[in-house]
């Protein structure tokens, strides 16, 4: 089978089958997760790691300004650790170009590399360059650490959590895809004051990512369409479909809701925080309702 007809998830349920989920007694969570976050012998804290690639073409369109893709390309794992509520400390850079390639460009695409990695205090100490005659791919490795109590995941979802987004969705890929920030500070704040039963990041849309982490958590999920932020000349579809928000989706106590709401309010008063649904008994976890996301291989950026 073509991977075209296959599509990620499955393609990567079959090439994952036999490494670690998250499972065994010294990883807390592997392969189907955002991080990997895995035991240190005798240490408080969990180790993180993460991989993430931008591809021209796919992620970044040509003539796309390079000190841009360079900071997407550090925030994509750095907000696949807001997911996990970690805190990076050193990055790897892979940087794959054309012959061709203007030595200027790649200077720039390291300057906006080096701005991403200096806003979370990330120490860019390595990496690895060749060369291809096809797109130019600039892969990023993370690594860092997260308290135990603080670790989280998209397996530990129960029936009756409330879903809560932050920020605004649709309308990703007129700018904001080059410019967003990781939700790291607000993930390390959630996980200091509250429970935070299951958590990742928005990047292939809600479509494609809530099921994940209803499929992890082994619960179905009732969503109100009517209640997602939609960002501004935005529509219900896209803020659903088309992905790129690198927004926080999150599943917490109900019992937690309205002092979540009031305390984040008074934290960060200018980014929003709605509750989108819940996670409910269904066997079936499915929403007929609900479009799909992002699928790579089958969708073109």
């Amino acid at each position: 089978m073509k991977l075209g007809a296959l599509g990620e998830d499955r393609l990567l349920d079959q090439i994952l089958l036999h490494l670690p989920r998250g499972t065994g007694q010294k990883v807390f969570a592997g392969s189907a997760d955002d991080c990997a976050i895995v035991e240190i012998p005798e240490n408080k804290k969990y180790l993180v790691l993460k991989t993430d690639c931008v591809v021209e073409g796919v992620h970044f369109v040509h003539g796309t300004d390079a000190s841009d893709v360079g900071w997407k390309a550090m925030m994509r794992p750095l907000s696949d650790f807001a997911a996990a509520s970690a805190v990076p400390h050193f990055a790897l850079v892979t940087l794959i170009v054309p012959q061709q390639t203007n030595a200027a460009w790649v200077r720039e695409l390291y300057r906006g590399l080096r701005r991403a990695a200096n806003r979370f205090e990330v120490t860019i100490v390595g990496g690895e360059t060749s060369k291809t005659q096809g797109p130019i791919a600039i892969a990023v490795s993370v690594t860092g650490f997260v308290e135990k109590r603080r670790a989280a995941s998209r397996r530990g979802g129960r029936s009756g959590d409330d879903l809560f987004v932050t920020g605004w969705l649709g309308g990703a890929l007129k700018q904001k895809h080059l410019k967003f920030v990781a939700r790291i500070v607000e993930s390390r704040w959630l996980t200091k004051n509250f429970s935070i039963h299951a958590m990742m990041d928005l990047s292939d849309g809600l479509g494609s990512d809530l099921p994940r982490l209803a499929r992890a958590s082994k619960v179905g999920f009732d969503i109100e369409l009517e209640n997602l932020p939609v960002s501004c000349g935005a529509t219900i579809d896209k803020a659903i479909s088309e992905g790129e928000d690198y927004e926080l989706l999150f599943a917490i106590s109900s019992q937690d809701r309205t002092r979540l709401e009031q305390k984040w309010r008074r934290k960060f008063p200018k980014l929003p925080l709605t509750r989108i649904g819940s996670l409910n008994r269904k066997s079936q976890i499915a929403n007929r309702k609900l479009p799909g996301g992002y699928v790579h291989f089958q969708q073109p950026r």
